[in-house]
């Protein structure tokens, strides 16, 4: 069963395309017709490509591995910070820092100064400093939770990022490509799909669109974090008796030549008492 259908990608809009001038000769296979000069996008090949989408991040989900989610446009960020936190996911919506994925260990470094931000101020360091330090720490603390606060869980490179609109997010694309980290993408008519390996073709300006692509693929990485516990349960309650019996099995060991002495011992004090007795 498809994770969207075709009417529900129809009423949010999803098949508008862009201005035919400003076409990727490249998406044409995606491309349904023109209509008022604005390509239409094919919504029958959307809905396969999100379950292909859907099945990869499930995986990816499942394995216990991360996704990292990009999206600066205003009409995409507030709903991809919403989605990517319901299910533990990382994300950048502010701006996208050159390196981020490249240079990840300096990243990590900016990540590691806001708890040693948050340490001075429990520890009592805040107190011998005067007021003008306090704020420009104070401010230099909101900049990186603005920029990377949301990643500030994300201890190894992602094994995925998935973008809304690959033409804004250029850089991250090429990053990714670079350590051949899989990238997922909403593609527009005017982007180039050859870039992505998992094309979304689909309109990526509008909220409603972005918003019920999303909602798909979420749920799909929501079902892969739930397969994983159920897995991590059966396996624990599988090697309890396991354990159990090991332990069992050493209880049971044979005693050694000098503890069968030591009983022996014992026996020999215990009936010396009872025939004193």
């Amino acid at each position: 069963m498809s994770r969207t259908n075709f009417e529900q990608l129809l009423e949010a809009g999803c098949h508008f395309g862009h201005l035919k001038r400003k076409w990727n000769p490249a998406m044409a296979p995606y491309i349904f017709m023109e209509r008022n000069d604005i390509h239409i996008i094919d919504l029958h090949k959307t809905v396969v490509k999100i379950d292909e989408a859907a099945a990869a991040l499930k995986s990816i989900a499942k394995s216990g591995r991360k996704v990292l989610f990009v999206a600066t446009k205003k009409q995409a960020k507030d709903v991809v910070a919403e989605r990517a936190k319901a299910v533990g996911m990382p994300y950048i919506t502010e701006r996208w820092a050159g390196g981020m994925l490249t240079n990840f260990p300096t990243i990590r470094k900016a990540v590691k100064k806001m708890s040693t931000i948050d340490k001075m101020t429990t520890d009592g360091t805040f107190d011998n400093i005067s007021k003008r330090e306090k704020l420009q720490i104070s401010r230099q603390r909101e900049k990186l939770e603005k920029n990377l606060g949301s990643i500030a869980d994300l201890t190894r490179l992602p094994s995925a990022i998935f973008v809304v609109d690959v033409m804004k997010e250029q850089i991250a694309v090429k990053e990714a490509q670079r350590l051949g980290i899989p990238v997922f993408g909403i593609v527009d008519t005017n982007s180039n799909p050859n870039e992505i390996d998992f094309v979304i073709p689909a309109n990526d300006d509008a909220t409603k669109s972005v918003d019920v692509i999303l909602t798909a693929l979420v749920e799909a990485i929501q079902e892969g974090l739930e397969e994983r516990k159920v897995e991590k349960a059966d396996a624990d309650a599988a090697e309890a008796p396991a354990v159990k019996e090991r332990k069992h099995r050493v209880s049971k060991r044979p005693r050694t030549h000098k503890e069968d002495e030591e009983a022996l011992n014992a026996n020999i004090v215990t009936k010396f008492i009872k025939d004193e007795e």
